[in-house]
């Protein structure tokens, strides 16, 4: 990784891009298509993808799950991190030196209802507390709670734009709409959606299937180091979030097949995952964790194509896909999308790099 000053990942940003709600219908959003060899931009909707992918490509996926982990109490709210080997859980609060350890906070649901669900704080953990989760009357473990009382993590960004323009949010939609189509229910451990996955629908990828590519799925859980901006004035002295990960047997054996498919990863996530690879790693799959900080200078090992969003600046997303299109070219896409009204961030437009 070149050594970079955290300052040239900044670049000019109307805060009017910010897109608060998705495409409708997902397979809707605006797509720049930049071909890298080619040094052309085209305009087009993620709709258009089989233009662009078809027989001989694997579109690689992250299959994780969101969890309601948006927890609203009196007086302030959190948001899960991780559960812990001793069944409580990290947990990051608002206004946390406001309140002690013993601390029992009644949860509000995004429906107001009271369902006597609430959070016991055990102890300090570095910039986060312990918690006890405490299930109400109606009982049932952590999950149970989570899953009835928490609210949907959009990233504070989007809160902060619906409250600027004075939209109202509704939870029940927003749950459905920062979830992929292809999210496993069973691999629920993210505090925020692989959001260029929230572009496709089982019509677009069907119609993919029948043109002949091939779909790989693997496993990162996102967390919520992925939103933390860069303070440090170098990007190496960035302390990079750690993410658990999974790649299952069928995603390995296509990376061993010769030829070798064109690998599209949708997503930073997948990407993140897929160069997080070891060299030896086993045929029958890996599981582990990665803290990756990719950025200019990176060699990509499996990556030959990527979709993914637009971005924050002064981000490690940024540095990625900087990385993959150059960083001064990254720029200048992001100038010309401002200017031509491209939708930014987790609910944004995409763009295809190939």
């Amino acid at each position: 990784m070149q050594e970079l000053s955290t300052e040239l990942l900044d670049f000019p940003f109307d805060e009017r891009c910010v897109a608060t709600e998705p495409a409708h219908p997902r397979d809707a959003a605006r797509l720049m298509v930049i071909d890298r060899a080619a040094g052309t931009v085209e305009h087009a909707h993620v709709r258009d993808l089989p233009r662009w992918i078809g027989a001989g490509d694997a579109l690689v996926v992250n299959e994780t799950s969101v969890l309601r982990a948006r927890l609203c109490m009196d007086g302030t709210e959190g948001l899960l991190l991780e559960p812990c080997a001793d069944g409580t859980w990290r947990m990051l609060v608002r206004r946390a030196k406001r309140y002690g350890p013993g601390a029992v906070l009644a949860l509000v649901t995004p429906h107001g209802t009271d369902t006597g669900d609430a959070i016991e704080l055990v102890a300090r953990d570095a910039e986060a507390w312990r918690v006890r989760i405490i299930a109400g009357p109606q009982g049932g473990g952590p999950d149970a709670v989570i899953e009835r009382s928490g609210w949907t993590p959009l990233p504070p960004y989007i809160l902060k734009s619906r409250t600027t323009r004075g939209e109202q949010g509704n939870d029940d939609a927003d749950r459905a709409e920062y979830q992929t189509v292809y999210a496993d229910a069973a691999a629920r451990g993210s505090v925020a959606a692989p959001t260029a996955g929230l572009h496709f629908t089982d019509a677009l990828l069907a119609q993919l299937r029948a043109s002949g590519v091939r779909q790989a799925s693997l496993t990162l859980h996102v967390g919520a180091g992925t939103f933390k901006p860069i303070d440090a004035a170098k990007l190496s002295e960035h302390p990079m979030h750690s993410e658990r990960m999974t790649v299952p047997s069928a995603t390995m054996a296509l990376l061993a097949e010769r030829p070798r498919p064109r690998l599209v990863a949708v997503g930073t996530t997948s990407v993140r995952a897929l160069e997080s690879l070891p060299a030896d790693a086993p045929a029958n799959g890996w599981s582990g964790s990665t803290s990756i900080l990719i950025a200019p200078g990176h060699q990509f090992r499996n990556v030959d194509a990527m979709l993914t969003n637009f971005h924050l600046p002064r981000s490690t997303l940024l540095a990625l896909v900087g990385a993959f299109v150059g960083l001064e070219r990254l720029k200048e896409l992001y100038a010309i999308a401002q200017r031509d009204g491209y939708r930014f961030y987790s609910f944004g437009d995409a763009m295809l790099i190939v």
